[in-house]
Parts: C-alpha cells; sequence; structure tokens
C-alpha cells in the first residue's frame, strides 16, 4: 500500500510543479503581450519570474532540494552554471572586444 501512496504523492508533485510551470510561463507572455509594464518593468518581472521557474524546475521535476542528500546534485548544478557562465560570459567580452576594433 505505501507504494500506492508514494506514487499518488509523486503524481501530486508533477501536477503541482506543472501548473505552476505552466501559470508563471502564462503571467510571463501576458506581461509582454499585454504591456502591462513599461519596457524595464517588463524586463524585471519576466527575469524574475524565469528564476522562479528554474527553482520551479529544480524542485517538482529534478528533486533537488535543500536536503542533505540532495545537496551534491545542487553543488554540481550550481557549479556546472558557473562554468557555462563563465564560458558565455568570456566570449561576449571577446567579441564585443572584437566587435569595437572593427569600428
Amino acid at each position: 500500500m505505501s507504494g500506492h501512496k508514494e506514487y499518488r504523492r509523486e503524481l501530486r508533485n508533477y501536477a503541482i510543479g506543472l501548473a505552476a510551470a505552466l501559470l508563471l510561463t502564462g503571467v510571463a507572455f501576458a506581461t509582454v503581450a499585454f504591456d502591462w509594464a513599461p519596457f524595464t518593468g517588463t524586463m524585471i518581472v519576466v527575469y524574475g519570474l524565469g528564476l522562479v521557474q528554474i527553482i520551479v524546475h529544480f524542485r517538482f521535476f529534478l528533486h533537488i532540494d535543500l536536503e542533505k542528500s540532495a545537496r551534491d546534485d545542487l553543488q554540481l548544478i550550481l557549479f556546472s552554471t558557473l562554468i557555462t557562465l563563465l564560458m558565455v560570459g568570456g566570449t561576449v567580452v571577446i567579441l564585443f572586444n572584437l566587435y569595437h576594433r572593427m569600428q
């Protein structure tokens, strides 16, 4: 019987995650489509909702939270994100430098 309860709890978590992801995506889309705020406000709202979306995906779909057993996975994801940001940021700096030298 506990397997059935575990399955229902897991299914409920996926449903909550899906609903939250759809809601966040819909609000971001509506903010841009209906011009609810000036450009700067719209960008802040969209970026903020994007960060919340990342947290929702980590929690409900990737099952990464702040428990002791999941911290290794979280550290791996954060380190991978850092390396990716450094590579992308370095590439952007180099490209802007080359762009300004060509003018």
